[in-house]
Formats: C-alpha cells, structure tokens, sequence
C-alpha cells in the first residue's frame, strides 16, 4: 500500500456542535481511515450560532483515500463535512511566482529615475557598450527556463501549457536556493530550429538559458547550437544536473568503499538526455569501462543496429566510446563484475539477484522515479551504497543540488558558458559540503535543504572560470568586461 504523502494533502472544513464538540473521535476515526493528520486550526466566526467550524489538514494516500476519510469524518455524530481543499493544486492556483519591484514608485522623482526621463541615460549608456545590460539590468540575475514540454518527468509529452507548473517550480528553487531569478518559457513547438531561433531572440533580456523538459535526441542538438551561437551559460539540466549530482553521489561513494575511479566497471541503464550526460562526465573524470543498455540491450559496436548503420548519433558514439569487452544481454545479464550501476530509465527493470553478481562493496544510483529499477530493501543484501531519486529513503540523488548553484557561479563569473570543466567542479563542491565526519553509506549526498549546498557550487564553478580564463567580471569593479 502507497504511503501518505503531502501531494495528497487535503484541507477539510467541518462544522461542529460547540457544546459537545467531537474533536477526539474525529482525530481517532482520521488515523483509522490511514490519514495523516498535520494539523487542526479553528475558523473564527465562520460558523452559525451554537456551532463551529475547525480546518483538519491531512496527508493522503491519493483522492480516492480522500472519499474514505471524508465519509469517516461524516459518519460522526456532531461533524458535518462543509467542503475540501486539494491543497497542491491551492498552491497552483493562480501560478506559483509573481514580480516585484525593487524599488518603490511614490513619488515624480521616483518615476522619473526608474521610467522617463531617466531611464534614457542608462539606454544610452548600454546602447554605447552593450556589456553594461549586465549592470543595469536584470540580465544579470535572470534566468530564462525553456521548455517545449515533450519530456516532462514521469509525464512525457503533455505539451508547453502543462509543462508551466514544472518550469514555474525550476523558477521557485533558482529564487530559494541562489537568489537567482527565473522566468518560465514554454514554446508552442517541437522544431529544433524554431526553438533555437526563438531562444536566440529573447536571449538579450537573460543572464542564461536553462534547457528543461525537452525530449532527445533533440535536446542535444538544441543546446549544442545555442551554446555556439550565445554569449551566456546554455545548460540542459536533464542532462548536466543529474550527472553533476551523479558525479558528486559517486567521489563520496569511492571515499568510503576506496577503489580509484579509474579502476570501476559501470553499468549504465537508460540511454536519453541524463545518461548520455553521466557517461560523458565519468569518461571524464578517468572511467574506462562502461556498459551501457538501452530497450535493445548493451550498446556495442557489433550490435545489429550499429553495423546496420540504424543508430542515432549520439548512441553511434555511445557505441564507440563504451564496452569494450562487446558485452550483450541486458542489464541483468551485464552486471556480473561491474562495480557501479546506474538507473535512468523505468521501474523494476533490475532484478536483485542480478546483483549478487557484482563486485564486493557495489554501488547502486536506482533513480528512475517515482518507482526505481531496483527497491532499496531488494538491493540492501548485495549492495554497500544505495542512492535513488525519492526523498524518502537515504542518499536522494536531486539536481537541485546542481542547477541552482551552478547558474549562481557561471553568472556572478559572467562566464560565457559553462564547461565540463566547471561541471566537475560542481559536482565536487556538492561531494565536499558532505564532512569526512559525516560521511557513511546513508549520507554521500548533501539534503535538497542544505543552504551550504548552492553556494558551495557557485563558489566551485567562480574558481573555475577564473581558473580557465573565462570570467569576464572584473575583481576590482564587479563590472563586465565588454562583449566582443
């Protein structure tokens, strides 16, 4: 039986008899009907003379356990059941973000410096060096979240307006976690080019691109175009922020179980936008063997679709760049002797007996969501270290641990880009926020909540661009050199 959860959370208003109020056996009969109460507030006033009204809040199972909670409550003598709320799509109404403005506007003089004439000078000003858009305007803060909505997490193609909710949520957590402001923008088109141009066009009033929910192998091509045409950080955050966060799971696992990365066999299973991104990442911090399974099974050179010459590209290089030993069979059939597996792809596609045969002190990342491809409790006899994409066991592999400090370090360096380079260093500052004291197998990864988290990352990704000569914010002015 599912859990209860707060996505099921549900607001329910009941009017009650003041003079015999049944509060107990309301409390009593919620946690026999298997809900999750959080919290009893009383609504002043809102009840006729001799009754009042009280809001029970309750983490559920789903809307069908909410009927069973509601006729709970109803069935007792005394409470009546006014209405309820779905308090996630409360949250939604209306959207989830809103502007402010940063300085009041009172009075002529205010809106003569913020709006004409005023604002005329600083027009110039840019329109002379156009650089300076970075300290004069919101350029330098703001982030544009794009999307087209063809691979939302869990959703897949559900289209740009029902995407919204996702990318208005991205938006939340630049804002919480780095200060960053983001802007959702779902385009009405699934045409490479018509979103290239599109981001292309709107680039000028952003500080960076954020690539979200789009669907390969178009994501690759996209983002590789804007990165060679755009003088701001481009960053696919399918990809790049799950294989920072990956990465960084994976240096503090090696500290534990000790073997030099070099040395580790990998099993990689789920080959879209997050898997191509993890791979290239571990080939480049010294990883030499990877496997790699698709629904075909293990990618290699001699596989029927790569000799047929039916492979898209980027499973061309997949091919070409992994498995050395030519391995097939699927991911049950490769494990034998591999050190690490990897899951981004769907649930319960890896037998636990199947990691009996892994080497002593297996790592496992299972992230596939909401199910992964293994359950931890199946996994625990064979494997050292678990990690899965859920918040509810130990070691949640997220890329907000990723995306909100690397936009932070790349914007604050006003780097044009962001290299793979600085992608090591991210997943490197996340791993570090991790002490050696604190370190075991059911803590190799920072919590989402962990504030130390994005600034350690941006100051990672600041010291890299310096580093590779890429920064053009001046130390001394916190200016921007000019744009060529």
């Amino acid at each position: 039986m599912a859990s209860v959860s707060a996505q099921f959370s549900v607001t329910v208003r009941v009017e009650l008899d003041s003079r015999n109020e049944p509060l107990g056996r309301i409390t009593a009969a919620i946690a026999e009907a298997g809900g999750g109460l959080q919290s009893v507030d009383l609504v002043p006033g809102a009840g006729p003379e001799g009754k009042r009204v009280r809001e029970f809040t309750i983490d559920a199972r789903g809307p069908e356990h909410w009927e069973q909670i509601l006729r709970s409550i109803g069935a007792i003598r005394g409470a009546r059941v006014i209405d309820y709320t779905d308090r996630t799509f409360a949250m939604h109404r209306g959207g989830k973000i809103e502007l402010h403005n940063k300085y009041p506007l009172k009075t002529r003089d205010d809106l003569s410096m913020a709006y004409t004439p005023g604002v005329a000078r600083v027009c110039t000003e840019i329109a002379g060096d156009r650089s300076k858009a970075f300290e004069f305007t919101i350029k330098k803060n703001t982030v544009a979240v794009v999307t087209d909505g063809t691979a939302v997490l869990g959703l897949g193609d559900i289209g740009p307006e029902a995407a919204m909710p996702v990318m208005e949520g991205k938006a939340m957590l630049f804002k919480e976690f780095a200060g960053v402001d983001a802007f959702p923008i779902a385009l009405d088109t699934k045409d490479p080019d018509k979103i290239v141009e599109a981001v292309r066009l709107m680039a000028p009033g952003f500080g960076g691109i954020n690539l979200e929910d789009i669907s390969a192998p178009r994501c690759f091509e996209i983002e590789d175009r804007l990165r060679d045409i755009l003088d701001i950080p481009v960053f696919h955050d399918d990809q790049h922020g799950t294989a920072i966060v990956v990465m960084a799971a994976l240096f503090n696992s090696l500290k534990i179980i000790g073997k030099p990365i070099d040395s580790l066999r990998v099993v990689m299973l789920g080959l879209g936008a997050a898997g191509i991104a993890c791979t290239k990442m571990m080939v480049a911090a010294g990883v030499t063997d990877i496997v790699g399974c698709d629904r075909r099974g293990a990618i290699s050179t001699v596989r029927e679709d790569y000799e047929a010459d039916e492979m898209p590209p980027i499973k061309r290089w997949f091919a070409e760049t992994t498995n050395p030993e030519k391995l097939v069979g699927g991911p049950n059939d490769v494990l034998e002797g591999a050190d690490l597996f990897i899951g981004l792809s769907g649930p319960g596609l890896v037998n636990a007996s199947a990691l009996a045969g892994m080497n002593r002190d297996a790592i496992v990342f299972a992230m596939a969501n909401p199910t992964p491809e293994v359950m931890p409790e199946e996994a625990e006899p064979h494997v050292r270290i678990m990690a899965t994409g859920r918040s509810d066991y130990p070691n949640q592999i997220n890329n907000v641990l990723a995306f909100p400090g690397v936009f932070r370090g790349a914007m604050d360096a006003g780097a044009p880009s962001i290299t793979e380079e600085m992608k090591l260093a991210a997943a490197k500052g996340i791993a570090a926020v991790v002490t050696d004291d604190d370190l075991n197998e059911d803590y190799i990864i920072p919590s989402v909540f962990d504030r130390d988290v994005a600034p350690a990352v941006a100051a990672a990704v600041v010291a890299e661009a310096k580093a590779a000569g890429i920064a053009r914010v001046t130390e001394e002015t916190g200016t921007f050199a000019a744009i060529g």
